[in-house]
């Protein structure tokens, strides 16, 4: 069975920082695109970040400088460090994966696979 289980969330003060996990089980996360989404309540579902198979990363672009993802292979495990953290960055974020190697620029296409979300708040 594929599982995506995300942890890491919390609560932090405006510029602090938290550093997000993806466990990844049933395939092995190098070979796909993986992403991390958020969803603030009322707004909509949006990307943050993604990292391709080859290790190539695409970001939302408020969160440029700020936060990074990338992968640790031998724990097959997708991370999501986030640094400067804002009272916009509030939200329910979540792990994604496609079934195919590339992402789209645009967070775009299938992601079939998704973790249950961990919760980020940040006060001001």
């Amino acid at each position: 069975q594929v599982q995506l289980m995300e942890a890491g969330g919390g609560s932090v003060q405006s510029g602090g920082s938290l550093r997000l996990s993806c466990v990844v089980s049933g395939f092995t996360a190098s070979r796909y695109c993986m992403g991390w989404f958020r969803q603030a309540p009322g707004k909509e579902r949006e990307g943050v970040a993604q990292l391709n198979s080859s290790g190539r990363t695409t970001y939302k672009d408020s969160v440029k400088g700020r936060f990074s993802i990338s992968r640790d292979d031998a724990k097959n495990t997708v991370y999501l460090q986030m640094d400067s953290l804002n009272a916009e960055d509030t939200a329910m974020y979540y792990c994604a994966a496609r079934t195919v190697s590339y992402c789209f620029y645009d967070f775009g296409g299938a992601f079939p696979y998704w973790g249950q979300g961990t919760q980020v708040t940040v006060s001001s």
